[in-house]
């Protein structure tokens, strides 16, 4: 279930994405629960560990702090590569720079070179910040998820086709 607390672009710090290592479980699981209300669990995060579509990103002039990640990959569906992306998110302290678009950028980079055709997330409903990034990267809305977060709240099943 891709999420996202991503906000404007506004990068004022370089801004490095990479694939994620062990070392940054614990920042991106500290993520993940100043995000949402329902976290993932930690190993959630350690079953994506080596997947190129799991990235990080990292700030200042020494790119040392995780700001943000996203869980990306692709599954074989009808005989076509199709891409999810599963989960992004941002530092509290880090959104509102951009840091959400970069990781997004880069996982469906990521993805077009594994020759997946088609992209699909969700998202709640009531996420506004997160759906305006989605729709500015071209997803779409295919269908809705009725009560498909715990709380109750419905997903939106957005889709991108990559060229």
């Amino acid at each position: 279930m891709a999420r996202g607390r991503i906000g404007r672009v506004t990068a004022v710090q370089p801004v490095r994405t990479r694939e994620t290592v062990r070392a940054d479980l614990l920042a991106v699981f500290r993520i993940e629960k100043a995000s949402f209300p329902q976290p993932w669990p930690y190993r959630a995060f350690e079953r994506f560990l080596g997947s190129p579509g799991f990235l990080v990103a990292d700030v200042g002039d020494e790119a040392s702090e995780v700001a943000g990640y996203v869980v990306a990959n692709s599954e074989r569906h009808r005989g076509q590569a199709v891409g999810h992306v599963k989960d992004i998110a941002v530092a509290p302290t880090y959104r509102g720079r951009g840091i959400g678009a970069t990781l997004l950028e880069r996982a469906l980079d990521t993805m077009r070179r594994q020759q997946v055709g088609t992209v699909k997330l969700e998202v709640r409903e009531s996420n506004d910040p997160a759906l305006a990034l989605y729709r500015r990267y071209g997803f779409v809305h295919r269908r809705t998820a009725q009560g498909y977060y715990a709380d109750g709240e419905d997903a939106l099943v957005l889709v991108r086709e990559l060229d």
